[in-house]
């Protein structure tokens, strides 16, 4: 279950390379480039505006060769579809051994209900410390893009909180801004997937770690606009090379991992 952006699609290809996807429910996530609120005034509209052209960018520039498989079942839906009818019977017609969730909004308890097997959800962040949403930005925000990362768990009722699979960092790499590190995050992820997949059809799958409380919840409501002046104004979107060059303080997330 994907959203309809090229990093969605080329997580989705990864699945399929592994000869194991049965099927696709995919959410249209509206345009990669949304429009700027009201009323932001001249500089911050341009930074929204360049904010998310370099999202699309770098996404284009990572993902680009990746399309979403079309040669299974799979089923297009808006937000509001997400855990309808619709879906429910689809469920029931592929019925899985285990559903993956990626870029779609938040199952209801009857949805998840629905799914047999194992379900897991792939979140753009290393939990518990980034849990929520747009968690690829706040790493660099906070200054520590060492810590931008994707964490594999079970998915529960209760948001990023379910016992977790495997977690891949971000490899930092000089001249990145923060949509290529969080694109090549994705990518690094990807790869790591089909194998966490082989261990699942083998039997060989290590068990899943409780999450420890601590970290932060990340709300919609925490981001704003003006964020991006600290990422564009004050540092140039040059965060990944002022870590490399040890500006910042240096740390190494400790990761949860089913191999090396």
């Amino acid at each position: 279950m994907v959203g309809d952006h090229p990093r969605h699609a080329y997580i989705a290809e990864q699945v399929q390379s592994t000869g194991h996807l049965a099927g696709l429910v995919i959410e249209d996530r509206g345009n990669h480039i949304p429009d700027p609120p009201d009323h932001l005034g001249d500089e911050l509209t341009d930074l929204y505006v360049r904010h998310f052209e370099k999202r699309a960018e770098a996404e284009t520039s990572f993902f680009s060769n990746h399309n979403m498989p079309e040669k299974c079942p799979r089923i297009e839906i808006n937000k509001s579809e997400l855990n309808s009818k619709t879906v429910h019977e689809f469920i029931d017609q592929i019925d899985p051994d285990l559903t993956l969730t990626y870029g779609v909004h938040k199952l209801s308890g009857e949805t998840l209900e629905r799914l047999p097997g194992k379900k897991w959800n792939i979140h753009g962040g290393l939990s518990p410390q980034y849990r929520g949403v747009i968690t690829h930005f706040w790493p660099s925000y906070m200054l520590e893009p060492q810590m931008t990362g994707v964490t594999l768990h079970e998915l529960t009722k209760k948001l990023d909180a379910g016992p977790i699979v495997h977690q891949t960092a971000a490899p930092l790499v000089r001249g990145d801004g923060i949509h290529e590190l969080a694109c090549r995050t994705v990518s690094e992820f990807g790869k790591e997937l089909c194998d966490v997949i082989r261990l699942v059809e083998t039997g060989e799958l290590s068990q899943l770690q409780p999450q420890e409380s601590g970290g932060k919840l990340w709300v919609s409501n925490d981001w704003s606009p003006h964020h991006l002046k600290v990422i564009y104004k004050k540092f140039d979107n040059k965060i990944v090379d002022m870590y490399l060059d040890g500006e910042l303080t240096q740390s190494e997330p400790d990761l949860i991992r089913q191999f090396d």
